[in-house]
Protein backbone atom coordinates (compact mmCIF):
# COMPACT_ATOMS: atom_id res chain seq x y z
CA UNK A 1 0.00 0.00 0.00
CA UNK A 2 2.87 2.29 0.84
CA UNK A 3 4.67 1.80 -2.07
CA UNK A 4 1.76 2.23 -4.48
CA UNK A 5 0.81 5.64 -2.41
CA UNK A 6 4.21 6.63 -3.06
CA UNK A 7 4.29 5.94 -6.81
CA UNK A 8 0.82 7.59 -7.09
CA UNK A 9 2.33 10.67 -5.24
CA UNK A 10 4.85 11.04 -7.17
CA UNK A 11 2.88 10.65 -10.06
CA UNK A 12 0.63 13.73 -8.91
CA UNK A 13 3.34 15.73 -8.25
CA UNK A 14 5.23 15.54 -11.98
CA UNK A 15 1.02 16.18 -13.25
CA UNK A 16 0.73 19.06 -11.08
CA UNK A 17 4.39 20.62 -12.22
CA UNK A 18 3.60 19.58 -15.72
CA UNK A 19 0.00 21.64 -15.76
CA UNK A 20 2.01 24.70 -14.13
CA UNK A 21 4.96 24.84 -16.32
CA UNK A 22 5.10 22.77 -19.11
CA UNK A 23 4.39 24.42 -22.50
CA UNK A 24 0.36 24.55 -22.24
CA UNK A 25 0.82 27.59 -20.39
CA UNK A 26 1.70 29.60 -23.60
CA UNK A 27 -2.35 29.39 -24.36
CA UNK A 28 -2.83 31.52 -21.60
CA UNK A 29 -0.35 34.44 -22.32
CA UNK A 30 -2.45 36.40 -24.69
CA UNK A 31 -5.19 36.12 -21.88
CA UNK A 32 -3.13 37.05 -19.11
CA UNK A 33 -1.87 40.55 -21.05
CA UNK A 34 -5.63 41.68 -21.96
CA UNK A 35 -5.54 41.13 -18.23
CA UNK A 36 -2.84 42.87 -17.30
CA UNK A 37 -3.89 45.79 -19.34
CA UNK A 38 -7.28 45.91 -17.78
CA UNK A 39 -6.12 45.81 -14.19
CA UNK A 40 -2.75 47.89 -14.61
CA UNK A 41 -2.57 50.06 -17.65
CA UNK A 42 0.11 50.21 -20.48
CA UNK A 43 3.01 49.43 -17.93
CA UNK A 44 1.57 46.01 -17.10
CA UNK A 45 0.69 45.26 -20.66
CA UNK A 46 4.22 45.93 -21.83
CA UNK A 47 5.73 43.66 -19.42
CA UNK A 48 3.27 41.17 -20.06
CA UNK A 49 3.65 41.61 -23.79
CA UNK A 50 7.52 41.42 -24.00
CA UNK A 51 9.33 40.52 -20.62
CA UNK A 52 6.95 37.64 -19.95
CA UNK A 53 7.51 35.61 -23.12
CA UNK A 54 11.49 36.43 -22.85
CA UNK A 55 11.42 35.18 -18.82
CA UNK A 56 9.59 31.69 -20.46
CA UNK A 57 12.63 32.02 -22.91
CA UNK A 58 15.20 32.05 -20.53
CA UNK A 59 13.54 29.04 -18.22
CA UNK A 60 13.65 26.76 -21.72
CA UNK A 61 9.99 27.06 -22.32
CA UNK A 62 10.67 27.32 -26.15
CA UNK A 63 13.05 24.76 -26.98
CA UNK A 64 12.27 21.55 -28.92
CA UNK A 65 12.56 19.25 -25.90
CA UNK A 66 9.97 21.30 -23.75
CA UNK A 67 7.53 21.93 -26.40
CA UNK A 68 7.57 17.77 -27.25
CA UNK A 69 7.52 16.55 -23.91
CA UNK A 70 7.92 18.79 -20.43
CA UNK A 71 8.21 15.58 -18.39
CA UNK A 72 10.64 13.47 -20.17
CA UNK A 73 13.68 16.31 -20.15
CA UNK A 74 16.02 13.91 -18.94
CA UNK A 75 14.33 10.72 -20.31
CA UNK A 76 14.08 8.26 -23.36
CA UNK A 77 12.36 10.19 -26.09
CA UNK A 78 9.79 6.76 -26.60
CA UNK A 79 9.48 5.76 -23.33
CA UNK A 80 10.39 8.20 -20.64
CA UNK A 81 12.46 5.68 -18.97
CA UNK A 82 15.83 7.64 -17.54
CA UNK A 83 18.91 7.01 -19.95
CA UNK A 84 21.63 4.79 -19.41
CA UNK A 85 23.96 7.37 -17.97
CA UNK A 86 21.80 7.53 -14.73
CA UNK A 87 21.64 3.51 -14.54
CA UNK A 88 24.92 3.36 -14.91
CA UNK A 89 25.30 5.77 -11.99
CA UNK A 90 22.54 3.96 -9.75
CA UNK A 91 24.87 1.21 -10.16
CA UNK A 92 28.17 2.72 -9.57
CA UNK A 93 27.00 4.68 -6.29
CA UNK A 94 25.77 1.05 -4.86
CA UNK A 95 28.85 -0.42 -5.64
CA UNK A 96 31.09 2.17 -3.79
CA UNK A 97 28.52 2.10 -0.63
CA UNK A 98 28.78 -1.53 -0.60
CA UNK A 99 31.80 -1.85 1.80
CA UNK A 100 29.36 0.84 4.70
CA UNK A 101 26.23 -0.53 3.82
CA UNK A 102 26.57 -4.00 3.36
CA UNK A 103 23.48 -3.98 0.55
CA UNK A 104 23.87 -5.63 -2.37
CA UNK A 105 23.03 -4.65 -6.28
CA UNK A 106 22.38 -6.25 -9.35
CA UNK A 107 22.06 -5.73 -13.55
CA UNK A 108 19.49 -7.18 -16.13
CA UNK A 109 18.98 -6.99 -19.09
CA UNK A 110 15.62 -7.38 -21.49
CA UNK A 111 14.64 -8.09 -24.84
CA UNK A 112 11.07 -8.05 -26.12
CA UNK A 113 11.72 -11.20 -28.29
CA UNK A 114 11.26 -10.88 -32.18
CA UNK A 115 10.15 -7.03 -32.01
CA UNK A 116 11.84 -6.23 -35.67
CA UNK A 117 8.88 -8.22 -37.04
CA UNK A 118 6.49 -6.58 -34.45
CA UNK A 119 7.70 -3.20 -36.43
CA UNK A 120 7.90 -4.36 -39.65
CA UNK A 121 4.07 -5.71 -39.44
CA UNK A 122 2.22 -2.69 -37.54
CA UNK A 123 4.46 0.03 -38.60
CA UNK A 124 6.63 2.58 -36.52
CA UNK A 125 3.70 4.22 -34.44
CA UNK A 126 2.54 1.08 -32.91
CA UNK A 127 6.11 -0.19 -32.49
CA UNK A 128 6.86 2.99 -30.30
CA UNK A 129 3.12 2.29 -28.67
CA UNK A 130 4.06 -1.18 -27.84
CA UNK A 131 7.62 0.45 -25.94
CA UNK A 132 5.36 2.49 -23.92
CA UNK A 133 3.65 0.63 -22.50
CA UNK A 134 5.98 -2.41 -22.11
CA UNK A 135 7.92 0.74 -19.92
CA UNK A 136 4.97 1.54 -17.98
CA UNK A 137 4.43 -2.36 -17.06
CA UNK A 138 8.17 -2.77 -15.77
CA UNK A 139 7.75 0.21 -13.52
CA UNK A 140 4.82 -1.29 -11.71
CA UNK A 141 7.18 -4.81 -10.89
CA UNK A 142 10.12 -2.67 -9.93
CA UNK A 143 10.69 -1.12 -6.45
CA UNK A 144 10.65 2.92 -5.54
CA UNK A 145 14.58 2.60 -5.97
CA UNK A 146 15.13 0.25 -8.90
CA UNK A 147 15.94 2.34 -12.14
CA UNK A 148 14.90 0.97 -15.84
CA UNK A 149 16.37 2.13 -18.70
CA UNK A 150 15.70 1.62 -22.43
CA UNK A 151 19.22 1.14 -23.91
CA UNK A 152 18.79 0.41 -27.67
CA UNK A 153 15.68 -0.58 -29.61
CA UNK A 154 13.69 -2.99 -27.40
CA UNK A 155 16.31 -3.70 -25.10
CA UNK A 156 15.73 -2.69 -21.26
CA UNK A 157 17.77 -2.43 -18.70
CA UNK A 158 17.36 -2.51 -14.84
CA UNK A 159 19.41 -1.56 -11.82
CA UNK A 160 18.56 -2.53 -8.77
CA UNK A 161 18.25 -1.18 -5.47
CA UNK A 162 20.65 -2.18 -3.26
CA UNK A 163 18.83 -5.14 -0.82
CA UNK A 164 20.39 -6.86 2.22
CA UNK A 165 19.13 -10.25 0.48
CA UNK A 166 19.78 -10.22 -3.72
CA UNK A 167 20.43 -14.35 -5.35
CA UNK A 168 20.35 -16.18 -7.78
CA UNK A 169 16.22 -17.27 -6.76
CA UNK A 170 15.32 -14.15 -5.96
CA UNK A 171 16.67 -12.89 -9.62
CA UNK A 172 14.63 -15.91 -11.12
CA UNK A 173 11.60 -14.57 -9.30
CA UNK A 174 12.11 -11.22 -10.39
CA UNK A 175 12.94 -11.89 -13.74
CA UNK A 176 9.81 -14.51 -14.19
CA UNK A 177 7.70 -11.66 -13.01
CA UNK A 178 8.91 -8.89 -15.55
CA UNK A 179 7.85 -11.36 -18.02
CA UNK A 180 4.29 -11.95 -17.04
CA UNK A 181 4.17 -8.44 -17.54
CA UNK A 182 5.28 -8.13 -20.58
CA UNK A 183 2.82 -11.12 -21.37
CA UNK A 184 -0.05 -9.37 -20.83
CA UNK A 185 -1.87 -8.87 -24.42
CA UNK A 186 -1.00 -5.40 -25.42
CA UNK A 187 -4.04 -3.97 -27.44
CA UNK A 188 -2.68 -2.35 -31.22
CA UNK A 189 -5.46 -0.66 -33.57
CA UNK A 190 -7.65 -3.24 -32.07
CA UNK A 191 -5.19 -6.11 -32.30
CA UNK A 192 -4.21 -8.29 -29.04
CA UNK A 193 -0.88 -8.63 -29.50
CA UNK A 194 1.00 -11.44 -27.38
CA UNK A 195 4.56 -10.48 -26.39
CA UNK A 196 7.23 -12.77 -24.92
CA UNK A 197 10.72 -11.36 -23.71
CA UNK A 198 14.17 -12.91 -22.95
CA UNK A 199 16.31 -12.04 -19.71
CA UNK A 200 19.69 -12.24 -19.11
CA UNK A 201 21.32 -11.05 -15.37
CA UNK A 202 24.20 -10.34 -13.58
CA UNK A 203 24.73 -10.64 -9.87
CA UNK A 204 27.63 -8.75 -9.18
CA UNK A 205 30.10 -11.29 -7.83
CA UNK A 206 30.06 -13.15 -11.30
CA UNK A 207 31.08 -10.09 -12.94
CA UNK A 208 34.61 -9.30 -13.53
CA UNK A 209 34.75 -6.22 -11.61
CA UNK A 210 32.45 -4.24 -9.63
CA UNK A 211 31.41 -1.75 -12.14
CA UNK A 212 28.21 -0.47 -13.73
CA UNK A 213 30.27 -1.28 -17.15
CA UNK A 214 31.14 -4.85 -16.17
CA UNK A 215 27.64 -5.67 -14.59
CA UNK A 216 25.66 -4.21 -17.13
CA UNK A 217 28.73 -5.99 -20.41
CA UNK A 218 27.51 -9.45 -18.15
CA UNK A 219 24.24 -8.89 -18.37
CA UNK A 220 24.00 -8.04 -22.21
CA UNK A 221 26.01 -11.11 -22.70
CA UNK A 222 23.37 -13.61 -20.69
CA UNK A 223 20.88 -11.92 -22.60
CA UNK A 224 22.36 -12.82 -25.85
CA UNK A 225 23.06 -16.38 -24.25
CA UNK A 226 19.22 -16.66 -23.20
CA UNK A 227 17.83 -15.77 -26.56
CA UNK A 228 20.20 -18.46 -27.81
CA UNK A 229 17.96 -20.78 -26.46
CA UNK A 230 14.85 -19.56 -27.91
CA UNK A 231 11.84 -17.31 -26.86
CA UNK A 232 11.17 -16.01 -23.61
CA UNK A 233 14.28 -17.65 -21.80
CA UNK A 234 16.15 -16.05 -18.52
CA UNK A 235 19.75 -16.87 -18.02
CA UNK A 236 22.18 -15.73 -15.55
CA UNK A 237 25.86 -14.64 -16.36
CA UNK A 238 28.68 -17.24 -15.57
CA UNK A 239 32.20 -16.26 -16.42
CA UNK A 240 32.49 -19.83 -18.34
CA UNK A 241 32.31 -19.30 -21.97
CA UNK A 242 28.70 -20.63 -22.68
CA UNK A 243 28.68 -23.16 -25.70
CA UNK A 244 25.90 -21.21 -27.04
CA UNK A 245 26.91 -17.94 -27.18
CA UNK A 246 26.73 -16.36 -30.38
CA UNK A 247 29.29 -13.53 -31.95
CA UNK A 248 26.35 -12.24 -34.32
CA UNK A 249 28.86 -9.83 -36.26
CA UNK A 250 31.07 -12.84 -37.62
CA UNK A 251 28.04 -15.26 -38.76
CA UNK A 252 27.71 -13.75 -42.45
CA UNK A 253 31.16 -15.34 -42.83
CA UNK A 254 30.55 -18.85 -41.87
CA UNK A 255 26.75 -19.50 -43.72
CA UNK A 256 28.23 -19.95 -46.72
CA UNK A 257 30.56 -23.13 -45.51
CA UNK A 258 27.74 -24.08 -42.34
CA UNK A 259 24.75 -24.51 -45.58
CA UNK A 260 27.43 -26.70 -47.73
CA UNK A 261 28.50 -29.14 -45.05
CA UNK A 262 24.95 -29.57 -43.81
CA UNK A 263 25.39 -27.95 -40.09
CA UNK A 264 21.93 -25.58 -41.73
CA UNK A 265 19.14 -27.83 -42.34
CA UNK A 266 15.74 -28.34 -42.12
CA UNK A 267 13.92 -29.81 -39.05
CA UNK A 268 10.26 -30.79 -38.51
CA UNK A 269 7.74 -30.30 -36.26
CA UNK A 270 4.06 -32.06 -36.73
CA UNK A 271 0.52 -30.89 -37.43
CA UNK A 272 -2.10 -32.57 -35.80
CA UNK A 273 -5.84 -32.99 -37.02
CA UNK A 274 -7.92 -32.22 -34.34
CA UNK A 275 -10.59 -34.51 -35.64
CA UNK A 276 -9.01 -37.56 -35.55
CA UNK A 277 -5.33 -36.95 -33.71
CA UNK A 278 -3.75 -38.21 -36.69
CA UNK A 279 -0.30 -36.80 -37.60
CA UNK A 280 -1.75 -34.52 -40.50
CA UNK A 281 1.33 -33.19 -41.86
CA UNK A 282 4.81 -31.75 -41.02
CA UNK A 283 6.10 -28.46 -41.38
CA UNK A 284 10.04 -27.97 -42.25
CA UNK A 285 11.97 -25.34 -40.40
CA UNK A 286 15.46 -23.96 -40.65
CA UNK A 287 18.32 -24.59 -37.60
CA UNK A 288 21.88 -24.84 -37.32
CA UNK A 289 23.71 -26.52 -34.91
CA UNK A 290 26.95 -25.15 -35.37
CA UNK A 291 29.78 -27.35 -33.61
CA UNK A 292 30.94 -24.96 -31.04
CA UNK A 293 28.49 -22.52 -30.43
CA UNK A 294 24.85 -25.01 -30.50
CA UNK A 295 21.84 -24.40 -31.65
CA UNK A 296 21.64 -21.26 -33.11
CA UNK A 297 17.79 -19.96 -34.19
CA UNK A 298 16.63 -18.50 -37.01
CA UNK A 299 16.05 -15.04 -35.76
CA UNK A 300 19.87 -15.09 -35.63
CA UNK A 301 21.16 -16.35 -38.69
CA UNK A 302 18.27 -15.80 -41.35
CA UNK A 303 19.64 -12.18 -41.75
CA UNK A 304 23.41 -13.15 -41.77
CA UNK A 305 21.76 -15.64 -44.90
CA UNK A 306 20.58 -12.67 -46.55
CA UNK A 307 23.00 -10.69 -45.86
CA UNK A 308 25.43 -13.09 -48.08
CA UNK A 309 22.61 -13.38 -50.75
CA UNK A 310 22.31 -16.93 -49.85
CA UNK A 311 18.41 -16.92 -49.23
CA UNK A 312 18.13 -18.91 -52.33
CA UNK A 313 20.49 -21.81 -51.61
CA UNK A 314 18.58 -21.66 -48.51
CA UNK A 315 15.48 -22.36 -50.08
CA UNK A 316 16.85 -25.44 -52.28
CA UNK A 317 18.57 -27.31 -48.95
CA UNK A 318 15.23 -27.26 -47.25
CA UNK A 319 13.22 -28.19 -50.86
CA UNK A 320 15.39 -31.30 -51.51
CA UNK A 321 15.43 -32.28 -47.33
CA UNK A 322 12.06 -32.21 -47.00
CA UNK A 323 11.36 -34.19 -49.78
CA UNK A 324 13.79 -36.21 -48.81
CA UNK A 325 12.11 -37.14 -45.78
CA UNK A 326 8.70 -37.89 -47.53
CA UNK A 327 10.20 -40.71 -49.57
CA UNK A 328 12.23 -41.92 -46.29
CA UNK A 329 8.75 -42.07 -44.18
CA UNK A 330 7.00 -43.79 -47.09
CA UNK A 331 10.28 -46.13 -47.07
CA UNK A 332 9.37 -46.91 -43.53
CA UNK A 333 5.34 -47.09 -43.55
CA UNK A 334 5.02 -43.56 -41.80
CA UNK A 335 3.24 -42.09 -44.77
CA UNK A 336 3.04 -38.36 -44.20
CA UNK A 337 0.24 -36.46 -46.20
CA UNK A 338 2.16 -33.95 -46.86
CA UNK A 339 5.44 -31.69 -45.56
CA UNK A 340 5.29 -27.75 -45.21
CA UNK A 341 7.86 -25.37 -46.75
CA UNK A 342 8.44 -21.75 -46.18
CA UNK A 343 9.34 -20.01 -49.14
CA UNK A 344 10.15 -16.28 -49.32
CA UNK A 345 9.28 -13.65 -51.48
CA UNK A 346 12.63 -13.71 -53.26
CA UNK A 347 12.44 -17.33 -54.06
CA UNK A 348 8.67 -16.88 -55.05
CA UNK A 349 9.81 -13.84 -57.53
CA UNK A 350 11.88 -16.44 -59.51
CA UNK A 351 10.56 -17.49 -62.72
CA UNK A 352 11.71 -20.86 -62.76
CA UNK A 353 10.79 -21.89 -59.16
CA UNK A 354 7.63 -23.71 -60.87
CA UNK A 355 9.58 -25.50 -63.05
CA UNK A 356 12.59 -26.25 -60.44
CA UNK A 357 9.86 -27.46 -57.66
CA UNK A 358 8.37 -29.83 -60.52
CA UNK A 359 11.83 -31.59 -61.76
CA UNK A 360 12.25 -31.88 -57.44
CA UNK A 361 9.22 -33.78 -57.16
CA UNK A 362 9.38 -35.43 -60.05
CA UNK A 363 12.92 -36.54 -58.94
CA UNK A 364 11.58 -38.22 -56.04
CA UNK A 365 8.41 -39.58 -57.32
CA UNK A 366 6.49 -37.59 -55.45
CA UNK A 367 2.90 -36.19 -56.02
CA UNK A 368 2.43 -32.51 -55.94
CA UNK A 369 -0.16 -33.07 -53.29
CA UNK A 370 2.39 -33.86 -50.96
CA UNK A 371 3.91 -30.62 -50.65
CA UNK A 372 2.84 -27.12 -49.23
CA UNK A 373 3.96 -24.00 -50.03
CA UNK A 374 4.07 -21.55 -47.29
CA UNK A 375 3.50 -17.76 -47.78
CA UNK A 376 3.83 -15.46 -45.05
CA UNK A 377 0.63 -12.71 -45.15
CA UNK A 378 3.17 -10.13 -44.98
CA UNK A 379 4.78 -11.45 -48.28
CA UNK A 380 0.75 -11.73 -49.81
CA UNK A 381 0.03 -8.26 -49.67
CA UNK A 382 3.20 -6.77 -50.63
CA UNK A 383 2.80 -9.19 -53.24
CA UNK A 384 2.89 -6.91 -56.10
CA UNK A 385 4.82 -8.26 -58.71
CA UNK A 386 2.90 -10.39 -61.22
CA UNK A 387 5.95 -13.69 -61.31
CA UNK A 388 4.87 -14.02 -57.82
CA UNK A 389 1.32 -14.81 -58.35
CA UNK A 390 2.04 -16.22 -61.60
CA UNK A 391 3.94 -18.72 -59.42
CA UNK A 392 1.77 -19.14 -56.75
CA UNK A 393 -1.08 -20.24 -59.21
CA UNK A 394 0.67 -22.38 -61.16
CA UNK A 395 1.93 -24.65 -58.28
CA UNK A 396 -1.80 -24.51 -56.35
CA UNK A 397 -2.98 -25.66 -60.54
CA UNK A 398 -0.38 -28.38 -60.11
CA UNK A 399 -1.86 -29.56 -56.92
CA UNK A 400 0.54 -28.23 -54.24
CA UNK A 401 -0.95 -26.97 -51.70
CA UNK A 402 -0.76 -23.18 -50.52
CA UNK A 403 -0.89 -22.20 -46.89
CA UNK A 404 -1.05 -18.70 -45.84
CA UNK A 405 1.09 -18.13 -42.75
CA UNK A 406 0.77 -15.83 -39.43
CA UNK A 407 -2.55 -14.96 -40.69
CA UNK A 408 -3.84 -11.97 -38.94
CA UNK A 409 -0.69 -10.28 -38.77
CA UNK A 410 -0.18 -8.41 -41.98
CA UNK A 411 -4.04 -7.46 -42.97
CA UNK A 412 -4.12 -9.56 -46.26
CA UNK A 413 -7.44 -9.62 -47.82
CA UNK A 414 -9.88 -11.93 -48.83
CA UNK A 415 -9.72 -11.11 -52.45
CA UNK A 416 -5.54 -11.60 -52.12
CA UNK A 417 -6.69 -14.85 -50.26
CA UNK A 418 -8.88 -16.13 -53.66
CA UNK A 419 -6.22 -14.52 -55.93
CA UNK A 420 -3.27 -16.92 -54.59
CA UNK A 421 -5.21 -19.88 -54.49
CA UNK A 422 -4.83 -19.92 -50.43
CA UNK A 423 -6.21 -23.85 -49.47
CA UNK A 424 -5.69 -23.40 -45.84
CA UNK A 425 -4.69 -20.26 -43.75
CA UNK A 426 -2.05 -20.78 -40.33
CA UNK A 427 -3.78 -18.89 -37.55
CA UNK A 428 -1.12 -16.63 -36.13
CA UNK A 429 -0.04 -17.63 -32.31
CA UNK A 430 -1.20 -14.26 -31.34
CA UNK A 431 -4.76 -15.34 -31.94
CA UNK A 432 -4.21 -18.48 -30.08
CA UNK A 433 -2.64 -17.86 -27.11
CA UNK A 434 -4.54 -18.29 -23.85
CA UNK A 435 -7.83 -18.73 -25.62
CA UNK A 436 -8.52 -21.15 -23.25
CA UNK A 437 -9.23 -18.96 -20.79
CA UNK A 438 -9.55 -15.58 -22.56
CA UNK A 439 -13.48 -15.20 -23.49
CA UNK A 440 -11.70 -11.84 -26.23
CA UNK A 441 -9.65 -14.63 -27.88
CA UNK A 442 -12.36 -16.66 -28.24
CA UNK A 443 -14.62 -14.33 -29.98
CA UNK A 444 -11.55 -13.39 -32.19
CA UNK A 445 -10.84 -16.88 -32.76
CA UNK A 446 -14.41 -17.77 -33.49
CA UNK A 447 -14.55 -15.15 -35.92
CA UNK A 448 -11.68 -16.06 -37.77
CA UNK A 449 -13.18 -20.14 -38.45
CA UNK A 450 -16.58 -19.36 -39.46
CA UNK A 451 -15.34 -16.93 -41.99
CA UNK A 452 -12.58 -19.50 -43.42
CA UNK A 453 -15.57 -22.23 -42.85
CA UNK A 454 -17.41 -19.78 -44.94
CA UNK A 455 -14.25 -19.74 -47.72
CA UNK A 456 -13.99 -23.44 -47.91
CA UNK A 457 -11.00 -22.78 -46.11
CA UNK A 458 -8.87 -25.26 -43.96
CA UNK A 459 -7.13 -23.99 -40.86
CA UNK A 460 -4.63 -24.84 -39.08
CA UNK A 461 -3.78 -23.08 -35.59
CA UNK A 462 0.25 -22.15 -34.79
CA UNK A 463 1.85 -22.11 -31.82
CA UNK A 464 -0.38 -24.41 -29.46
CA UNK A 465 1.32 -24.50 -26.09
CA UNK A 466 -1.39 -26.47 -23.84
CA UNK A 467 -3.89 -29.11 -23.43
CA UNK A 468 -6.60 -26.37 -22.89
CA UNK A 469 -5.71 -24.29 -25.61
CA UNK A 470 -5.74 -27.74 -28.28
CA UNK A 471 -9.18 -28.89 -26.75
CA UNK A 472 -10.58 -25.50 -27.40
CA UNK A 473 -9.79 -25.23 -30.65
CA UNK A 474 -10.48 -28.72 -31.76
CA UNK A 475 -13.97 -27.24 -30.20
CA UNK A 476 -14.26 -24.49 -32.04
CA UNK A 477 -13.64 -26.00 -35.35
CA UNK A 478 -9.96 -25.60 -35.92
CA UNK A 479 -8.95 -28.19 -38.49
CA UNK A 480 -5.27 -28.89 -37.71
CA UNK A 481 -2.89 -27.49 -34.38
CA UNK A 482 0.61 -27.58 -34.39
CA UNK A 483 3.14 -25.98 -31.31
CA UNK A 484 5.31 -26.72 -27.84
CA UNK A 485 1.93 -29.04 -26.41
CA UNK A 486 2.33 -31.60 -29.41
CA UNK A 487 5.87 -31.34 -30.10
CA UNK A 488 9.19 -29.46 -30.17
CA UNK A 489 10.89 -29.15 -33.87
CA UNK A 490 13.39 -32.31 -33.93
CA UNK A 491 15.71 -33.47 -36.49
CA UNK A 492 14.51 -35.63 -39.18
CA UNK A 493 15.88 -39.00 -37.22
CA UNK A 494 14.08 -38.11 -34.19
CA UNK A 495 11.03 -38.03 -36.51
CA UNK A 496 10.82 -41.74 -37.20
CA UNK A 497 10.27 -42.35 -33.45
CA UNK A 498 8.42 -40.08 -32.52
CA UNK A 499 5.26 -40.65 -35.00
CA UNK A 500 5.50 -43.99 -34.18
CA UNK A 501 5.22 -43.17 -30.58
CA UNK A 502 2.41 -41.11 -31.33
CA UNK A 503 0.35 -43.49 -33.66
CA UNK A 504 0.81 -46.16 -30.71
CA UNK A 505 -0.43 -43.69 -28.32
CA UNK A 506 -3.66 -43.36 -30.72
CA UNK A 507 -3.69 -47.09 -30.35
CA UNK A 508 -4.16 -47.34 -26.78
CA UNK A 509 -6.86 -44.96 -26.81
CA UNK A 510 -10.77 -46.06 -26.07
CA UNK A 511 -12.89 -46.05 -28.76
CA UNK A 512 -15.85 -44.74 -28.30
CA UNK A 513 -19.33 -46.21 -29.87
CA UNK A 514 -22.88 -44.97 -30.34
CA UNK A 515 -25.41 -46.93 -28.31
CA UNK A 516 -28.28 -47.98 -31.28
CA UNK A 517 -31.18 -45.87 -30.73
Amino acid sequence: MAKTLGRWARHLKLTVKTALFGPQILAFVPALTLGGYWYGGEGVLLFMAVLLPAVLGLVGLFTPMAVADAGARNGDAITGLPLRDRLRAALDKAFAEAPQTGLRTAALTMEIDDFASCRQQHGDGAADDILRQVAARLQTVLRDGDVASRIDGAVFAIALAPARRLDLEIMVQLSARLQQAVSEPIVIDGLRLFLTASIGFCLPRRASEMTAAACLDAAESALVEAQSSGTAAIRAYSAQPPRTRIVRSGLVGEVAEALECGQIGAWFQPQLCTDTGDVSGMEALARWEHPERGMILPGVFLPAIAAAGLTGRLGEVMLYQSLSALQTWDKAGLRMPHVGVNFSRDELSDPTLVDRIRWELDRFDLAPERLTIEVLEAVLCRADNDVVTRNLGQLAKMGCGIDLDDFGMGHASLASIRRFSVGRIKIDRSFVANVDTDREQQDVLAAILEMADRLGINTLAEGVESVGEHALLAQLGCGHVQGYSIARPMPFAETLDWIGAHRARLREQPKITRQAG
